[in-house]
């Protein structure tokens, strides 16, 4: 959790003395909040301790460039011409000045906290799912025992009362996968991201890249899998005069891409919200602090409650959003997958 003053790689060239050594008048909230949402290139430990990270660039002049995020001195020094300047990698020239036209020669894909953070999520879901699957098969038949018996209710419930209920029952199992798998991520990344202390902290699902990647999961999954009835609403809806599709089905059309984007900004803004309320709870002692010590101490206790109060709000959040998500998602695959009222007639 990267926070002011705690000497946290936050990729900016901010004072790194502790919190309880830096002079009231110094204290910046915004950078404290800013420096726990936002990804970076280290991983904040304790104290004056981070684990740095791997800074891997591609610069198309120079090619590649791997070696460690220490060699940045948390932001205060330059290495090989890059430096770190605002949470970004720039290029600078011999006299520590960014080079513009350089900087945009420069690709990132460095293994930064919530990169990290996110193999550690899926290194966690696998195993919990191959332990799950193994006690089925060694304890066929038999009554659920330890972890299958936590897991067993959250799956049942996901079958039953998202994807059989958005999908149907005669094709909610084929994309079963995905909406565990969807689920069980975000889950275990929210709860992560609220562990105070390595390796928890990160704001996984408060990143809008994940929550863009997921999203465009679901619409690729929601395209490629559209039936022809599902594509004539959207082209030309049945019964609708045409002087009217000329204004409906641009505006169909547009739905298809707001119904992903509803999805990334709704998980990412509500994380992100989480975070940022809690963290300036926590920045109030400090911000009273700054007037006398005693209303600092003082402010310091409903501070606390208050923050206590938000972390079990936002244990109870994790859970609803990672079923937000997935029930959104299955019930963006049901309309795809539906079929027309005439065809389940003739079925009948």
């Amino acid at each position: 959790m990267a926070q002011h003053g705690l000497h946290a790689d936050t990729g900016s060239t901010a004072n790194d003395a502790e919190v309880s050594g830096v002079e009231a008048s110094e204290f910046d909230a915004g950078q404290l909040i800013m420096g726990h949402i936002v990804d970076e290139h280290g991983w904040h430990i304790a104290g004056d301790h981070s684990l740095p990270l791997p800074i891997i660039l591609y610069d198309t002049e120079r090619g590649f460039s791997v070696f460690s995020s220490a060699r940045f001195e948390h932001g205060h020094a330059a290495y090989d011409g890059y430096m770190l300047h605002d949470g970004k990698i720039v290029a600078v020239d011999a006299s520590g000045n960014i080079d513009e036209a350089a900087s945009a020669n420069i690709w990132d894909i460095s293994l930064t906290k919530n990169v990290v953070s996110l193999f550690l999520v899926v290194v966690l879901v696998l195993i919990t799912f191959f332990s799950v699957a193994k006690s089925y098969k060694k304890r066929a038949g038999k009554a659920p025992k330890g972890l299958q018996s936590l897991m067993e209710p959250i799956i049942l419930f996901v079958r039953d009362d998202v994807a059989k209920g958005a999908i149907g029952e005669t094709k909610y199992a084929r994309f079963m996968p995905y909406l565990l798998t969807t689920f069980f991520v975000i889950l275990f990344a929210n709860l992560l991201g609220l562990v105070p202390f390595f390796p928890g902290g990160a704001n996984i699902t408060g990143n809008i890249a994940v929550t863009f990647a997921l999203a465009l999961i679901t619409f690729v999954i929601v395209t490629v899998n559209g039936n022809r009835h599902y594509w004539r609403h959207i082209l030309a809806m049945p019964g609708v005069p045409v002087w009217v599709l000329i204004i409906l089905t641009p505006v169909e059309i547009m739905g298809m891409f707001l119904k992903p984007f509803v999805l990334m900004i709704r998980l990412f803004a509500n994380i992100t919200a989480g975070h940022i309320i809690v963290m300036s709870f926590f920045s109030l002692i400090f911000v009273f602090g700054a007037t006398s010590p005693v209303a600092g101490y003082g402010v310091s206790v409903v501070s606390l409650l208050f923050t206590i109060f938000m972390f079990f709000l936002e244990l109870l959040v994790a859970f609803i959003q990672a079923y937000v998500f997935t029930f959104l998602a299955a019930l963006y695959i049901g309309g795809a997958v539906e079929e027309s009222h005439e065809h389940k007639e003739s079925i009948v």
